[in-house]
């Protein structure tokens, strides 16, 4: 499985769970856009470490979930981020798959 695939599966579950408020994808990356002038200019959708997936739960907590497949570990910034949203009351999950959701929820 991808991630991408692990992504729509979480999200999907995620959409019905009677907790969530809201999710949504969080897109990261960049792309070279036109700029001033003619030239291009890389622009950064986001920042580093943020969690793929965020929302809201219907407490009013801030959700984030990194879906993560096979080995692959998150980076020392994702694990950050999820820190941080623990650390003010949200719910931070890293998930390899929705079972890891669901008991994050609990």
């Amino acid at each position: 499985m991808s991630e991408t695939s692990l992504n729509r599966a979480l999200l999907q579950y995620l959409r019905y769970h009677p907790k969530v408020a809201d999710v949504w994808r969080n897109n990261t990356g960049g792309a070279h856009l036109p700029g001033r002038g003619g030239k291009q200019q890389f622009v950064k959708f986001s920042r580093p470490g943020i969690s793929d997936i965020l929302g809201f739960l219907k407490d009013g907590r801030f959700l984030a979930v990194e879906g993560k497949v096979g080995r692959n570990k998150p980076t020392p910034a994702q694990e950050e981020f999820i820190r941080r949203v623990r650390a003010a009351g949200g719910v931070g999950i890293i998930a390899y798959s929705v079972d890891d959701v669901e008991r994050g929820l609990r």
